[in-house]
């Protein structure tokens, strides 16, 4: 096999995007051989512009066509277990988009069928990971460089959506057809990169505002309290009502403060150790000293691409990928656990109780709201 055949089910905004990266050349050891989507407006595109490829209706007719070695599932959320699951099963490579569901107990079945299906390969499209901002981070963290953690903050609030955006698709903003709001759709990014960064906190007191700036059912103004195991805390901040938004990721540990807003990274490194210094230092006003370091990236940032060629390098030569795709359910717990925590009132403990959070899910299923219309394609250029 050179190339690697490519099936992409849902050429809405995001399928799209990747078809237009596979276009452009960024994706050279990939054919996009088939799409599939509900739309016939879509459908349409997909004819004109990816020329020699099959269509179909649905991700379910592609998949059983037999004409791919792989797929990519751009669809809306509740489709990405069952459809990665449908698959693995017929023996495709799959990789998932953000987030890999709406809820871990769906998720778990599908890491399961992952599991039972050694020889392919399974991803998840978390593009951030390969930005180099984040990654000088964790190798910092990682490394040791900063001591054990203390506080993790982040407010990212450069998310900022209009209501024409919620207006623009009949299963956005419902808890029925998407299952969430900015946790869901537009902080699968961030929650992955803490996680990936810092791990998973044990314990998560959160409020999350549904409908609060904008005329939907789901959250779109998140704060929520972390504790983890350690005793480290920490706040995330998000929404996407904030203009001009911010995005400021700070964390700090025994040896020093990494702080970066996506595009640079500081590091204030201490002089001494700050629990060694708390217990030696005979004064009783004077912190540590410390230098600023303006630390160093390689500059890389491949994003969507990147991780797509990653995936395509794993299943030709088995070199690494970006994210496999069980680590998906990581971040997803973290959103489950923040809303399940603002529904219930009180603070909850990770691992998350999946059947408390998926019963409190489905009372709002049940009573979401159905719009219709046909989706309002955009273009998501720059916007993760």
């Amino acid at each position: 096999m050179e190339k690697i055949k490519l099936g992409v089910i849902g050429v809405g905004n995001m399928g799209t995007g990747h078809i237009g990266n596979w276009l452009d050349g960024k994706m050279p050891e990939i054919d996009v051989v088939a799409v599939a989507d509900r739309s016939e407006a879509r459908r349409a595109w997909a004819r004109e512009h990816v020329p020699g490829a099959q269509v179909f209706d649905e991700g379910s007719e592609l998949i059983a066509a037999g004409v791919c070695d792989a797929v990519l599932i751009a669809t809306p959320h509740y489709q990405h277990p069952t459809l990665a699951v449908e698959a693995m099963r017929a023996g495709l490579h799959v990789m998932v988009e953000k987030p890999a569901g709406v809820y871990t107990q769906q998720v778990r079945v599908m890491n399961e069928e992952a599991d039972r299906h050694p020889e392919l390969t399974f991803g998840m499209m978390f593009n951030q990971r390969t930005n180099c901002v984040y990654r000088k981070v964790h190798d910092m963290v990682h490394g040791g460089e900063i001591g054990a953690i203390k506080r993790v903050n982040w407010i990212i609030t450069d998310w900022y959506r209009t209501q024409f955006y919620y207006d623009s698709g009949a299963w956005r903003a419902t808890w029925a057809g998407e299952g969430g709001g900015v946790l869901l759709n537009q902080c699968p990014h961030q929650l992955d990169l803490l996680q990936w960064i810092v791990g998973l906190p044990v314990s998560v007191r959160a409020f999350c505002h549904k409908g609060k700036w904008h005329d939907i059912e789901v959250e779109d103004d998140v704060t929520a309290y972390m504790e983890f195991e350690n005793g480290a805390t920490g706040v995330f901040v998000t929404t996407t009502a904030d203009a001009p938004g911010t995005n400021r990721l700070e964390i700090t540990g025994t040896k020093g403060t990494i702080v970066t807003d996506g595009s640079s990274v500081h590091f204030r490194k201490l002089e001494m150790d700050e629990r060694e210094w708390c217990a030696t230092c005979k004064e009783g006003f004077r912190a540590p000293g410390y230098e600023t370091v303006n630390v160093e990236t390689d500059g890389q940032f491949p994003a969507h691409a990147g991780v797509m060629n990653a995936f395509a390098a794993h299943i030709l030569r088995g070199e690494p990928l970006v994210a496999d795709g069980r680590e998906g359910i990581n971040g997803l717990m973290l959103s489950n656990a923040m809303h399940l925590s603002s529904w219930l009132g009180h603070p909850v403990s990770l691992p998350v109780d999946e059947d408390a959070f998926l019963a409190e899910l489905n009372k709002r299923r049940a009573v979401s709201r159905v719009k219709t219309g046909e989706s309002v394609f955009s273009d998501t250029t720059g916007s993760y």
